[in-house]
């Protein structure tokens, strides 16, 4: 199987693109790379650019046709750092990166990398221009496909980046894929800190996963927890970075 991998806007996709490649020695394709070169050829910012492609389809069948196309032909197991690829890409599994918007906006503040199409004047600033960019792409992936991007249920593996280091979080990826390829069924992988609102992170440090029937439902800008708080508790008391639990 392939994989595919999605995610929040700041949720490290590239970097974990990045290890796929070194470590594991798969071949990717990434989609936002090409995007945000789209923007700076036309001076646009990328929020600027996904307005464009809302009015201009041919940008999205571009990266989709190549997707589905390279999913088919290619005799290679292809890593997709690609935010519609799980839609597209044959025989694959599919990941979706999560993190909490506030540490999405401090990464997107500091990442000097981003260059001028991505530079914001505050904190607040990131986080707004987020949350207009996931509304922006939202509403596009809407009226094209007819898919609702942000459904988690759409996806094998949800993951959370928030607090874990990326080296975690590719191994966590490439088990979770073996796992699923023994029909063990989708996963919910949250850090409990998250679910718990706590600033910090555990301490873990490794895949090492809590299994709960905890419930959570996303809210208003992260999850809440409808049921099974004390499982979730009692998993962050003890240190683990990740809870299984099942999403509404």
């Amino acid at each position: 199987m392939h994989i595919t991998l999605t995610g929040n806007l700041g949720s490290g996709k590239s970097t974990i693109a990045k290890i796929m490649q070194e470590k594991y020695g798969l071949e990717i394709y990434s989609t936002g790379k090409i995007q945000r070169e789209l923007a700076e050829e036309r001076g646009l910012t990328v929020l600027e650019m996904n307005k464009l492609m809302q009015q201009d389809h041919s940008f999205d069948n571009i990266i989709d046709e190549k997707v589905r196309q390279l999913s088919i032909e290619s005799k290679k197991e292809l890593f997709f750092d690609s935010r519609l690829a799980w839609h597209f890409a044959e025989n694959a599994f599919k990941v979706f990166l999560s993190v909490s918007i506030d540490e999405a906006s401090r990464r997107v503040f500091n990442d000097n990398k981003r260059g001028e199409v991505e530079s914001y004047s505050s904190l607040e600033d990131a986080k707004l221009n987020l949350i207009e960019r996931a509304r922006t792409e939202d509403a596009r992936y809407r009226e094209l496909y007819g898919i609702d991007y942000f459904n988690l249920n759409n996806y094998d593996l949800v993951l959370d980046s928030t607090f874990t280091k990326p080296e975690v979080l590719a191994e966590i990826i490439i088990n979770e894929k073996k796992r699923f390829e023994e029909g063990k069924g989708a996963r919910f992988l949250l850090s409990p800190a998250r679910l718990l609102k706590d600033k910090a992170g555990n301490t873990r440090d490794n895949d090492e996963v809590f299994e709960t029937e905890a419930v959570i439902t996303p809210g208003a800008e992260d999850f809440e927890i409808v049921s099974g708080r004390d499982s979730i508790e009692k998993a962050a008391r003890e240190g683990y970075e990740f809870v299984s639990v099942k999403c509404l």
